[in-house]
């Protein structure tokens, strides 16, 4: 990573985890099932009581989280939150010691990855980009996707770390290619979503009984982890969160701008969003992304 200067091994014991919402919940408890110290950084402390009650140690301040830290993790929701996290005086960038390494696991601009990278170089610490997907069942399970941009030196030291988290961890590229995987995963999982819903839509005013039809059709062609998991969610009215509608929307979002800037046209994207604005515009935004449903049925 940095020219003409040998990389010193990282005892790997110490870990800083910023964001402990939904899904930084479940994998806090995953590192620390794995024999890591961990330290989390919240705004609120009264919402992690649990976390601490099993170990984690609270810190009151970003910096206070990312000083001794040998590993750095963030799983915020916003990129401006991610800006603030890093960049802020005080923040990661501002306080981790020199060697030490910084995952932003949350999905963020594809840029805003590579400033991070640029400047975490500037200082001698080493940064990846590692976006996830899998939501709460996979963060709770530890079998998340990992999708991992950054100088590959980086990423082999940090395999165990990620392993503790998830199952599926691929390498995609320099800073950014993480990001840009995310971009693609959250364009698929769109259309994906969105045909679950009309099939249910269609059974329905056709008069089937839904479920003998998703059973049928799950086993075939047609089956996809969104009709196998946000299905039985949609049929039981469950619109608990494992992913937010307003943390999709800010994806698809970033993935229209990443488009534009490639010169792609993504139709079907571009209808998915819409839909997904208008549930956030209708205040639904802290549902999770199965609420697409209510789009189809009233």
């Amino acid at each position: 990573m940095f020219s003409g200067r040998k990389r010193r091994t990282v005892q790997m014991k110490k870990i800083g985890f910023i964001g402990v919402g939904v899904m930084g919940r479940s994998m806090v408890r995953n590192l620390m099932k794995n024999g890591y110290l961990v330290s989390i950084y919240t705004r609120r402390k009264a919402k992690v009581e649990d976390i601490i009650a099993e170990g984690a140690v609270w810190c009151d301040t970003i910096g206070k989280c990312a000083k001794d830290a040998d590993v750095v993790i963030t799983m915020v929701g916003y990129p401006k939150d991610v800006e603030e996290v890093y960049f802020g005086e005080g923040a990661i960038l501002d306080s981790v010691k020199s060697g030490a390494y910084v995952i932003d696991m949350t999905t963020t601009s594809p840029k805003l990855s590579k400033r991070i990278y640029e400047k975490a170089k500037e200082k001698g610490v080493y940064a990846i980009d590692a976006p996830v997907s899998g939501g709460d069942v996979g963060a709770q399970k530890g079998t998340l996707s990992i999708m991992v941009g950054g100088d590959k030196e980086a990423v082999d030291a940090c395999m165990d770390v990620l392993k503790c988290m998830g199952t599926s961890i691929v390498y995609e590229g320099g800073a950014g290619a993480g990001q840009h995987t995310k971009m693609a995963n959250q364009i698929a999982l769109g259309g994906a979503i969105a045909g679950v819903c009309e099939a249910i839509a269609y059974g329905k005013a056709v008069g089937l009984d839904v479920q003998t039809m998703l059973d049928a059709i799950d086993k075939g062609a047609a089956g996809s982890w969104q009709m196998s998991n946000m299905a039985p969610r949609m049929l039981k009215g469950d619109m608990d969160p494992g992913f937010f509608v307003k943390h999709y929307v800010k994806d698809m979002k970033i993935a229209d701008e990443e488009a534009r800037d490639a010169g792609v046209n993504m139709d079907v994207q571009k209808v998915v969003l819409g839909m997904y604005q208008e549930l956030e515009n209708e205040g639904m935004g802290d549902l999770g992304t199965q609420a697409l449903i209510k789009h189809y049925i009233k």
